[in-house]
This record gives structure tokens, C-alpha cells and sequence, in this order.
């Protein structure tokens, strides 16, 4: 029996074991949306062997109308048990590849272009993991069901000690992310009233991308039920920080499993290996800005002052930072974590723009700029190498894109035609829309 045989046939025996009576087939469009198509389980061997139609037309950035037809392969190792749903309804989940008629994998589909990326670091001899910091507000809606204006679900701040109703909604999300296969590594409070943050254990790149798009579906569903609205919205409430997405990297060489980016005789701990990955997401930080922080709203997130970043630089203990590697020692896996992410952005796209980058470094043996120790709000102190910076709106960081050779590429020209497109198109509208703020401020003096 060969691989893809005993995957299917070990799917099916879970599928028996746990009773499963339906099956939600899913997928993300361009921009990060899920999207998901239920069968019943009997139909998933069938599905397994065929695929599942659907029209490519209707899906964000996907196809044209004349080349619509496309096809779900559902992937054995992504099944799970939705745990929110009573026995008489019982459904897994499985993620899916995209297909064109012909049987490639689609150009368009995101998580395909991730495993392009993760493929070319197999090529130079090199794994890569990836640990997420997942930041996130509840929100309390209003008697109505309101959610405008957003009203946190609480008044803590960073760390406190969580209520007894905020504990067990904690507990609650990580038993379910449990039941899901999903590794939780803390979990806290953070800053703003109503934030949280849950930090996740590192894996291989594409089990990561997929776990974040479960754990985005899987807060909301919990949220919910208990009454509440879960947002990954970056910045929901004027004059407080936002929601980041901090992502831990490391690199391991394919061959012996050691960690290739530590050096225990380097001033920093660092490899050669890790300051060209360093070097590399740090000359393509703008090009890949809009993939990371993809919202008109992402951009009053990073702003001076709230911790997150503006400007383009590394340190060991910097948190102003872009790129701070906050482990580097002989017998741990040495940390590269990457702050300007955060939740809203699409994983598949935001995760191959950041391997992409690194790996044009290693590739061309980038040198890092010197490390900025000094935080440039609370310094008069010169910024070492200069003081470039991240674009400061979803505008700037679509041109940025527009001019960086190697994150296209990492895209692929059609998903990345069709992100410019849906962001060009976000940003303009945004232009045309008389805020609140512009109501309040000259609607009475002019």
C-alpha cells in the first residue's frame, strides 16, 4: 500500500472511530477568508478520489468566469473533530488543496504557494518552524446584538489575574483548540482593556498556517457562546494598543535536526545563516508589508508608541524593534521573531512573503544592519544604518509590493495581481468614506 493509500485508508478509520456523520471541506480565498463546503461522510472517499467541483469565479481573487472550474483534495492530515457541535451533528474538518481541471495545483490557492516556499527550503537543506503570538479582543455586544461602538468585555491590563468568568473562557479556548490538535504554549492578558493573547507551540510552517486559520474560526465560535464577539481586528479602539501577530522563527538543518541559526561564539549568538535570514526580511520589510498587515486598519496599529513597529531594524532586547531574537543560546532553538504581523493577514501568504524573504538573504549572504539596542522614541541617539521605516499606510505598502521583485514572486503573478487588486480597491474606498472624526472636527467651524 503506498503513502497516499494508507493515509486515505487511516482517514476513513477516524472517520468510523469518532462517528462522523458530516464533513467540512475548507479553503481560504486570496485575502484569508475561510471557506467551506459540507459533504456527508459518506461521500469523502469519493471526494478523496475525485475531489469536490466548485466554481473558482465566486471566490475572492480567484478566476475569471471563463476559467472558473476548479476542484477541493482534501488533505488526510488535516482531520479533526469540531468539538462545538452535539453528537447527533457530529462533523470534521479537513483541509483542502486547490486544483484546475487538468489536475495541477491551483496558482491562486494560497496554501499551495506556502508549500511551493516551504519546498525551496527543503531545497537548500533547511525546516523551518513557526511560533505565533496570537493577540485578539472580546467585545461585549450591546443588549441589541450592537457591535458599534466596539465595548471591551472587561477592564483588565497586561498580565493581570484573569476574572473567574474570563479564566474559564481561556480554558474553555484552549481545551477546544486541544481537541483540535492545537498546541498552546501561554496564554494572558495583554495590554488593553478586553485583549488577549495565546501563544502557540512552534510547527513546520503549513500545520501553522492551518492551525491559525482553525483558531480564527474556532474564537469565534467559543466567543459566542459565551455571549461574546472575538475580533482579530487590529486596531479596534483609538488609544489603545492593537492586536499583533508576533511570529517566532527558527531554522534547523533538514539533514541533522541542529539548529542553524545559533552560533554560541557570535556576540549576538547568532549564525551566518540567521543574520542573512535577518538581512533578507529586513530588505524586503516594505515589499512585504501589505501581506503581513493587509488592513487600511493595520496601519493605525503601527504607529509610534503602543510597542509596535515602525522602524526597520533588529535587536536581542529591543522590543521598538522590527526583528528582535529574544533566544540565542547553545542548547536552545535560537528564536528570529518578526513583530509588524498581525491576525488579520492571510497565514499561507503572510508565512511564504517571510520565509521568501529570509531565504533571498541566505541566497545572497545579505549582511544585517548593526543591531538598535536603543529604543528611537525613548533615544536622541542616530538609529544605526539609518532610520528607514515601515509603510506608513495600506497605500504606501501596496506600491511597496508593487516594487519587490522577490515577495511577488513568492505570490506568484496571479495571486498577486489579485491581492493588489482587492487591497488597491479597500484602500480607495476607505479614501472616499467621511469619517466620524472628520464629521466632529470641521462639520462645526466650516
Amino acid at each position: 500500500m503506498d503513502a497516499r493509500s494508507t493515509a486515505r485508508f487511516k482517514l476513513m478509520a477516524q472517520v468510523q472511530k469518532h462517528n462522523i456523520k458530516y464533513i467540512d471541506l475548507q479553503f481560504t480565498d486570496v485575502v484569508g477568508m475561510v471557506k467551506s463546503v459540507t459533504i456527508p461522510a459518506r461521500e469523502l472517499d469519493d471526494s478523496l478520489a475525485r475531489g469536490i467541483w466548485f466554481d473558482g469565479s465566486c471566490i475572492e481573487g480567484y478566476a475569471r468566469v471563463a476559467e472558473s472550474d476548479m476542484y477541493l483534495v482534501p488533505d488526510p492530515s488535516t482531520f479533526a473533530v469540531l468539538p462545538w457541535l452535539p453528537k447527533d451533528e457530529s462533523t470534521a474538518r479537513l483541509i483542502c488543496n486547490v486544483h484546475t481541471p487538468d489536475g495541477r495545483l491551483f496558482d491562486g490557492d494560497p496554501r499551495n504557494l506556502l508549500v511551493r516556499t516551504v519546498n525551496e527550503a527543503a531545497a537548500m537543506g533547511l525546516d523551518c518552524k513557526l511560533g505565533p503570538e496570537m493577540e485578539f479582543f472580546l467585545l461585549k455586544p450591546s443588549p441589541a446584538g450592537e457591535l458599534i461602538p466596539p465595548a471591551p468585555h472587561d477592564s483588565a491590563g497586561y498580565f493581570d489575574a484573569p476574572s473567574d468568568s474570563v479564566s474559564g473562557l481561556r480554558r474553555q479556548i484552549t481545551s477546544t483548540l486541544a481537541d483540535l490538535g492545537i498546541g498552546v504554549e501561554a496564554m494572558h492578558h495583554e495590554i488593553a482593556a478586553g485583549q488577549h493573547e495565546i501563544d502557540f507551540l512552534e510547527s513546520d510552517a503549513l500545520t501553522t498556517a492551518d492551525n491559525m486559520i482553525t483558531f480564527r474560526l474556532s474564537l469565534k465560535v467559543v466567543a459566542r457562546m459565551n455571549g461574546l464577539y472575538g475580533t482579530f481586528m487590529p486596531k479596534p479602539f483609538q488609544g489603545l494598543s492593537g492586536s499583533g501577530m508576533h511570529v517566532h522563527q527558527s531554522m534547523t538543518f533538514a539533514a541533522t535536526g541542529k539548529d542553524a541559526f545559533s552560533d554560541p561564539g557570535d556576540q549576538h549568538g547568532l549564525s551566518d545563516i540567521a543574520k542573512h535570514f535577518i538581512a533578507g526580511q529586513l530588505s524586503h520589510a516594505k515589499g512585504m508589508c501589505a501581506i503581513l498587515a493587509p488592513l487600511v486598519n493595520s496601519y493605525k496599529r503601527l504607529i509610534p508608541g503602543y510597542e509596535a513597529p515602525v522602524h526597520i531594524s533588529w535587536a536581542r532586547i529591543n522590543r521598538a524593534a522590527l526583528i528582535r531574537v529574544p533566544r540565542a543560546a547553545e542548547t536552545d532553538i535560537t528564536r528570529v521573531e518578526l513583530r509588524c504581523p498581525d491576525p488579520s493577514c492571510n497565514p499561507y501568504l503572510a508565512f511564504s512573503a517571510m520565509l521568501a524573504a529570509g531565504l533571498d538573504g541566505i541566497r545572497r549572504k545579505l549582511p544585517p544592519l548593526p543591531a538598535t539596542e536603543e529604543n528611537p522614541y525613548l533615544s536622541d541617539q542616530p538609529i544605526p544604518g539609518g532610520s528607514d521605516m515601515l509603510p506608513s499606510s495600506l497605500g504606501a505598502a501596496i506600491a511597496a509590493l508593487e516594487e519587490d521583485d522577490v515577495i511577488q514572486a513568492a505570490l506568484g503573478p496571479l495571486v498577486c495581481h489579485r491581492f493588489i487588486e482587492a487591497k488597491r480597491l479597500e484602500y480607495e474606498e476607505s479614501h472616499k468614506e467621511v469619517t466620524p472624526w472628520e464629521l466632529s472636527k470641521y462639520l462645526p467651524n466650516y
